[in-house]
């Protein structure tokens, strides 16, 4: 075979494969990709993908090469990640993949691929690469792909219909951030009896009003001044493909990823007392003493979603969250992350008395966070930065937690230093009892990350 233009490496991420779009996903490129993932796949393979306008030509390049490998191809058209994890649970084909760039600007996007139920992460997505570059080719004619058109939007939206009734009529403010997420919550939110308020619910991959990532505050400050306008009980917002959710409560103030765990696990374990429930090391110390308290057990697991599935199935956990919104039901649900279907057990608790959202955490304790710090760390070292940070610690009698970097126990609080699977970032984060502790944590932590590029050289 013609040998065809270089793969740009960087694409083989640790849960995707994602990049810019001509210029890493290249018709050669995904082309490629399709032949590999046709083989993968074996007779039948589904395509769903969100509404990036890149989406419809990735979809015919790798369907294209999908069928070159004698694979048939069902599209699913535009439509959530979660709606494609249930094509894949209700359908059963050999491969699935969502065509979508998630939270990332509007010229990415990449590919999450589930071989049968399992999500493809780590060595497997690498191999995917190395396979990659043995059938991409210039030149070389591809015929249209043959493609099934298919639609699971009416069985999902059943699926959901036919679970949740909410004890009384809800006033919901829903921002999809112009992603697939409006569709179809806002047609289930209005059939379960929500009085709606769409706000930038018409699907537009540029993504205009702002980035759909609901852990960034400055995404939710139009929810969080809506919600207030209209005297609403909640604000749900999601990413751009919808298996992140975000959350405003009545009185427009963020309730964090943790938070909601808490009050998700809290209701869960009156009815599956002993339950374990899932979080990463970035979580509140609270969630995991909350949930202890409650009589469930508390699991800590690295941080990404495809290893807290790992870690569900391993664990027998019922419920499992992250700080990005992402929140697994394994409880009356299939095991994956669904801001919609996480968004409507949030609202069942909500809808079965009449207590406003804010009081349910009014009896917590005060803690003091920061959100996620990012700090710029070369891919060559942050690993090892982070190693010797541990190895400091230690040394001077800290107790650490390496599930996932360092998660650093102080008195009243704690300390994260990890490095990011994604990005040539430290991630840090820290909470504390007082604002003074708060800040004696974080400094004392970057002193020690001093110390460590010091001894590196870096």
């Amino acid at each position: 075979m013609k040998g065809g233009p270089p793969i740009n490496r960087e694409i083989f991420r640790k849960y995707d494969i994602r990049g810019v779009y001509p210029e890493d996903l290249s018709a050669e490129v995904t082309i490629a990709l399709g032949r590999v993932l046709g083989e993968m796949a074996g007779e039948h393979a589904l395509i769903g993908r969100d509404c990036r306008e890149s989406g419809r030509m990735l979809m015919e390049w790798l369907a294209a090469g999908m069928t070159e490998s004698g694979c048939r191809v069902g599209d699913l058209g535009v439509q959530t990640t979660p709606m494609t994890y249930y094509a894949a649970h209700s359908l059963k084909p050999g491969l699935t993949v969502m065509i979508t760039g998630s939270h990332n600007p509007p010229e990415y996007n990449g590919f999450k691929i589930m071989k049968g139920l399992e999500t493809i992460y780590g060595q497997s997505i690498t191999e995917i690469g190395n396979r990659m570059e043995g059938v991409l080719t210039s030149g070389t004619p591809v015929g249209p792909p043959r493609l099934e058109q298919l639609s699971v939007r009416q069985s999902y939206m059943d699926r959901l219909l036919g679970e949740f009734s909410l004890g009384r009529s809800l006033k919901v403010v829903v921002d999809a951030g112009n992603g697939t997420g409006c569709d179809p919550a806002v047609e289930v939110l209005e059939r379960l009896g929500c009085r709606v308020v769409p706000l930038y619910c018409s699907m537009d991959g540029s993504f205009p009003n702002h980035h759909p990532d609901p852990t960034v505050e400055e995404n939710l400050r139009d929810l969080k001044s809506s919600v207030v306008r209209e005297k609403a009980d909640i604000g749900i917002a999601f990413d751009g493909d919808a298996d992140r959710l975000g959350v405003v409560d009545d009185r427009g103030e963020t309730v964090w990823g943790d938070r909601i765990l808490m009050l998700l696990a809290g209701h869960l374990l009156r009815t599956n007392p002993g339950a374990t429930v899932i979080s990463e090391v970035k979580a509140s110390r609270l969630l995991f003493e909350q949930v202890k308290t409650a009589g469930g057990r508390p699991f800590m697991s690295p941080t990404g979603h495809s290893l807290i599935k790992k870690a569900m199935v391993e664990q027998n956990a019922l419920l499992a969250g992250e700080m990005s919104g992402h929140i697994f039901f394994r409880d009356r649900y299939y095991g994956y992350d669904d801001a919609l279907y996480a968004a409507l057990r949030v609202l069942e608790i909500l809808g079965s008395d009449d207590r406003p959202l804010h009081s349910h955490f009014k009896d917590l304790p005060e803690v003091f966070s920061t959100p996620e710090i990012r700090e710029d760390c070369s891919d060559s070292s942050k690993f090892a930065i982070v190693d010797r940070v541990v190895e400091l610690l230690q040394d001077d009698g800290y107790g650490v937690n390496t599930t996932d970097g360092a998660r650093i126990d102080f008195k009243d609080g704690w300390g994260l230093v990890r490095a990011s699977n994604t990005q040539p970032v430290l991630v840090l984060r820290f909470e504390a009892g007082t604002p003074e502790a708060l800040a004696d944590y974080e400094r004392t932590t970057r002193d020690y990350i001093s110390r460590a590029r010091r001894d590196l050289h870096v």
